[in-house]
């Protein structure tokens, strides 16, 4: 017999594979087979709650939008990603030198 799953824990299984998806770079069913392990779903099943939320967020990005609208946007955002990136660079430098340091006693 399938079991029934609010609406809410739905929800919370798709935000989950989505992150999972964006952030890991893994497949929608790569993502469904390790969120469904965790949350106790059978893959196929999250799979095809993904199928609709990913349809509509894929349709979003660059939704009528013209080639050079497209390259401005990318631009911008590998600007903003190579600006985090010397962000962190810096940051783990100066935590690594904190490592280095001898400690007093």
């Amino acid at each position: 017999m399938p079991r029934k799953y609010s609406d809410e824990f739905k929800a919370k299984a798709v935000r989950l594979a989505e992150d999972l998806v964006e952030l890991e770079g893994c497949s929608k069913w790569g993502a469904a087979v390790e969120i469904g392990e965790k949350l106790d779903i059978p893959a196929h099943t999250l799979n095809n709650w993904l199928k609709p939320n990913m349809a509509s967020s894929d349709a979003e990005v660059g939704a009528g939008e013209s080639p050079a609208d497209e390259l401005k946007r990318l631009r911008k955002e590998i600007k903003q990603l190579r600006r985090a990136n010397e962000i962190l660079k810096t940051a783990s430098a100066f935590f690594a030198a904190e490592l280095d340091r001898p400690t007093r006693r």
